[in-house]
């Protein structure tokens, strides 16, 4: 499961890698993306469901809505309440493909990989690990 020690073999969190600091340091310089906060109802789901469930249900909506070369409605696949991983896709620039190809240089056009896919994951763990005081683990 994404944001676990065993998942890099180093016993180091992957959300704590360098390969996240610059995208978050310019993620956190965008007064649109810094500005994003879980709301009440995303907070009591993620202390109730726990990290690893919410990351799964993750995982579920990165393959249907984002991984896909030509994702349906893309640009608006991704809705802004009703789950933490929702709003987390948001903070980190990963609710669709134009931000995936902006902030992450992850192109558009093709399907995403397994790797691709774990990278959005870890990023959405840290970011609600971040946001949740690190109670989930």
């Amino acid at each position: 499961m994404a944001v676990s020690a065993e998942r890099n073999g180093s016993g180091e969190n992957p959300g704590s890698e360098p390969r996240f600091e610059k995208v978050l340091e310019r993620l956190g310089r965008s007064g649109f993306r810094s500005g994003i906060r879980l709301g009440f109802a995303e907070v009591e789901y993620l202390e109730r469901k726990g990290l690893e469930t919410v990351l799964s249900h993750g995982r579920d909506f990165v393959r249907e809505r984002l991984a896909p070369a030509r994702p349906g409605n893309d640009g608006k696949q991704t809705p802004w309440r009703g789950h933490p991983v929702f709003t987390a896709q948001h903070a980190t620039a990963t609710c669709c493909r134009k931000c995936l190809s902006k902030w992450h240089g992850i192109p558009k056009g093709r399907k995403l990989s397994e790797s691709e896919v774990d990278y959005v994951l870890d990023l959405i763990g840290r970011w609600l690990l971040e946001r949740s005081g690190n109670r989930h683990t």
